[in-house]
């Protein structure tokens, strides 16, 4: 159970202290925990309730205690220590009388006392002497013989402290008006600092003058009040029980319904009774019983009546009695909801009423307004939560009227809160919220932009919001609606929507296996990610610019390209564009012939696929050539003018679009790249000539 809390620790005892503590929800016992300041003592006693006594203590001693509450799931934790100290011991008395006048009291020395105060009585006698000594012996002279005095005696310590004694109710007085109460009055005591009254219904007060007032009182009800004293040593013990009888019973048993009652009278046959109300109407009743009983409208004063009447006549003089019925209930009440959770109630001033109060039954019935004015406002409620509402007119006269129906009023719901927010698409985010209110609760979540709004519903925790542009930023809020209103906004959360993707990229293929990605500029992205991908691989690059370098290209393949917007709080886009094709590969094993009819053949291997014609490409220092094979063929052949030239070959596919492949790297032949044959040509060609100088050459 929760820790209870000391109020107060005295000693009434010189063995023994008294702790006032609070009492906790779900406790079924006590223990009080006392300790001595040198670590000596210790010791834990059960208790049921409030005070709790700890004894074995010693005189004037200090201890520190505390408080714990318990239940069958265990202790709690001890409250925080209070110190107290134990009073001084009583002084132990003895008395002799030497003389038939005197009688003379004596005691031991009291430890840490200072003095000490005798009250010496006489039997049968009011008078009480008091004497005030340091010593340890006192006589008393001047005495009746043969008769029995009292004496009592108290130690005082260095902080004058004792207990009082026991005071003595002197007068208990009902108090009429709107609110019944019970005034007690006593006799004070020396030594009292303050007072504590208190009935057998367990209602209490508390004062330092020797009367207080108990409110309110229940009508009919036969009650004891008792009164202790109290100062710094602790409490007296509680006076003599004081029996009183709150007022008879009501005149007015139910709102409209009042009765006039009186005592019978010997000798009556019969009784009239007359009726005048405040306003001038007046009416009689005669019966033989001894009550009267009419319709009273509230807010009206009756003045009453009775005559007995007999053979002999009536008699000459009656008591005017007045009786005040209840203030009438007001029957206009409105109750405006003014703000979320404050409720305005106004109603039209009614007859008898002098002032209202204006209670909820959902906030345990506390008087939020207690007003001559017809308004109230009841403000720091609960949302989402219907109240009944009572108006309740009083009179100083007759009280309050109880009868008043409540009015019910449903405050503004709850806020809701966003918990999360996802991306579901491009443009599209789903909003979670909080669900605090009843079922018939609507939630709109608005995003808010600096130039647009966009806001979705939902009755459940889930909403989505649809169509927010790239690259911005919404303060997003959720808001309750049912039959009564709005409620207060939420907390707000930020989104920030995925970056733009750029409007156009585009691939260039820069070697075989190397291509430059470049792209337009966009908004809100910091960082871009260029992805290549074919059924080989992958190609990526992770960059800052607007622009990549990407190897790893295959040449022939077909490749998707994908770009990824990257902000700089970590928000992505995904971003696909049309496919890019790399180019033909550049055949291989490129060689030059010289064939004997004075024409050239180059021959190559293809790499990939054979679905490109290729183009060729001779350029001598004498003369450049050109021809072009069809797809699929590997040599192509090309009619020589001059012989024995310097040739720089380039064999290139040539493109479906018919742009020749410019990065196939050439090749240098010096005259065709068989010598032997060359040789022999180049013979055959000087004998033509009959040039002995082959004979040289050879």
């Amino acid at each position: 159970p929760d820790i209870p809390s000391i109020i107060q620790v005295y000693s009434k005892n010189s063995d023994s202290m008294i702790v006032n503590f609070t009492e906790v929800i779900g406790a079924t016992s006590y223990i009080v925990r006392a300790e001595s300041l040198t670590g000596d003592f210790f010791s834990e006693t059960d208790v049921s309730n409030s005070p709790g006594i700890v004894t074995h203590l010693q005189p004037y001693s200090d201890y520190l205690l505390s408080i714990m509450s318990v239940n069958s799931g265990g202790r709690s934790q001890p409250s925080y220590p209070t110190k107290g100290r134990t009073v001084v011991m009583s002084p132990q008395l003895n008395t002799s009388s030497p003389s038939n006048n005197s009688i003379v009291v004596t005691w031991h020395p009291v430890e840490h006392a200072v003095f000490y105060t005798l009250v010496f009585i006489q039997e049968g006698s009011i008078i009480r002497h008091h004497i005030n000594t340091t010593n340890t012996s006192v006589t008393f002279d001047q005495l009746a013989a043969g008769t029995n005095y009292c004496t009592l005696a108290v130690a005082w310590d260095s902080e004058n402290r004792h207990s009082p004694s026991s005071p003595a109710v002197s007068y208990v007085e009902v108090t009429p008006g709107r609110t019944l109460g019970t005034g007690i009055f006593w006799v004070s005591v020396q030594g009292a600092s303050n007072y504590l009254a208190w009935t057998n219904n367990g209602q209490n007060c508390s004062t330092n003058n020797s009367f207080c007032y108990i409110t309110p009182q229940e009508c009919g009800q036969n009650q004891t009040v008792s009164v202790v004293a109290y100062n710094d040593a602790g409490p007296s013990s509680p006076s003599q029980p004081a029996n009183y009888i709150t007022s008879g019973s009501s005149q007015e048993p139910s709102a409209g319904n009042c009765s006039v009652v009186w005592d019978q009278v010997p000798l009556v046959d019969y009784y009239v009774t007359f009726i005048k109300r405040d306003d001038g109407a007046e009416k009689t009743c005669n019966t033989t019983k001894s009550s009267c009983p009419f319709f009273c409208m509230c807010g009206f004063t009756y003045l009453t009546s009775v005559f007995p009447y007999n053979k002999a006549g009536t008699s000459l003089f009656a008591h005017v009695r007045n009786y005040t019925t209840v203030p009438c209930c007001p029957q206009d009440v409105t109750i405006n909801l003014v703000s979320t959770e404050t409720l305005e109630v106004t109603w039209s001033p009614v007859k008898g009423a002098e002032i209202y109060e204006t209670t909820a039954a959902e906030t345990n019935d506390i008087i939020h307004c207690n007003d001559t004015a017809p308004v109230c406002a009841l403000s720091d409620l609960s949302c989402n939560t219907v109240y009944s509402v009572k108006v309740t007119p009083c009179s100083e006269l007759r009280g309050c009227n109880i009868t008043c129906k409540p009015h019910t009023q449903e405050t503004a719901p709850c806020a809701p809160e966003i918990l999360d927010m996802t991306q579901t698409s491009s443009s599209t985010y789903t909003v979670l919220i909080s669900t605090p209110n009843s079922v018939n609760t609507s939630y709109t979540v608005t995003a808010a932009g600096r130039s647009d709004n966009h806001l979705c519903q939902s009755r459940n925790g889930s909403c989505v919001l649809t169509q927010l542009p790239c690259s911005s930023i919404y303060e997003v809020t959720a808001v309750a609606t049912t039959a009564v209103g709005n409620s207060l906004p939420g907390f707000s959360k930020t989104l920030e929507t995925a970056p733009c993707c750029p409007a156009s990229v585009n691939v260039t293929q820069v070697t075989q296996a190397m291509t430059n990605v470049t792209w337009s500029a966009n908004s809100g992205a910091r960082s871009f990610m260029t992805t290549l991908m074919s059924s080989l691989g992958e190609a990526k690059c992770h960059t800052l610019d607007t622009h990549c370098l990407m190897g790893c290209i295959t040449c022939g393949t077909n490749y998707s390209v994908n770009l990824e917007a990257i902000s700089s709080t970590g928000h992505k886009s995904e971003c696909k564009y049309r496919g890019f094709s790399s180019s033909a590969c550049c055949p291989t094993g490129v060689k030059l012939y010289r064939r004997t009819n004075n024409s050239l053949r180059v021959f190559w291997r293809s790499s990939g696929p054979l679905v490109n014609s290729n183009t060729v490409g001779l350029y001598g220092t004498g003369a450049n050539y050109t021809c072009m094979a069809p797809a699929g063929s590997m040599y192509c052949d090309i009619q020589e003018d001059t012989c024995g030239d310097v040739y720089t070959v380039v064999v290139a596919p040539v493109g479906r679009d018919g742009v020749k492949v410019t990065f196939c790297i050439p090749r240098t032949f010096s005259g065709g790249s068989d010598m032997v044959t060359n040789v022999m040509i180049f013979i055959k060609h000087l004998r033509k000539r009959n040039d002995c100088s082959c004979k040289k050459i050879l």
